[in-house]
């Protein structure tokens, strides 16, 4: 298998782990929500979290498999975590739009997933 085909498949490898750690975190958290007194107030800071952990997975294994520009493909994983996750949003939310949190969610992904492809290019090293 080429470099570059060998690299695309662990971006799109890393993203999907990124997205089976985010499913398993949040059906999680709706468990605690639906049987427990635990409120939806900390929400917000689930989804910051778990976004970013994802977004670090994905950018860490996406590098592993890129062997050099670590950052770049990592970046990469975290720009196609968010872009897939904008289209869900938009299919299952009609009224979805983008605004300053979409933005600072977005650029927090990309700069999450570039640290975790330095991350993973020096480990694989």
């Amino acid at each position: 298998m080429s470099g570059i085909n060998h690299s695309i498949k662990h971006l799109i490898i890393g993203v999907l782990i990124g997205f089976a750690i985010t499913a398993i975190v949040f059906l999680g958290y709706a468990m605690l929500i639906t049987y427990t007194q635990m409120s939806e107030r900390s929400l917000p800071m689930v989804v910051a979290i778990t976004t970013l952990l994802s977004v670090l997975v994905a950018g860490f294994d996406a590098a592993r498999g890129a062997h050099v520009k670590g950052w770049l493909w990592g970046m990469g994983a975290g720009f196609l975590y968010i872009a897939v996750l904008a289209i869900i949003m938009m299919v299952m939310l009609p009224d979805f739009g983008v605004d300053g949190r979409t933005v600072l969610v977005t650029v927090l992904a990309i700069v999450g997933g570039g640290l975790g492809g330095i991350l993973g290019i020096n480990v694989s090293k």
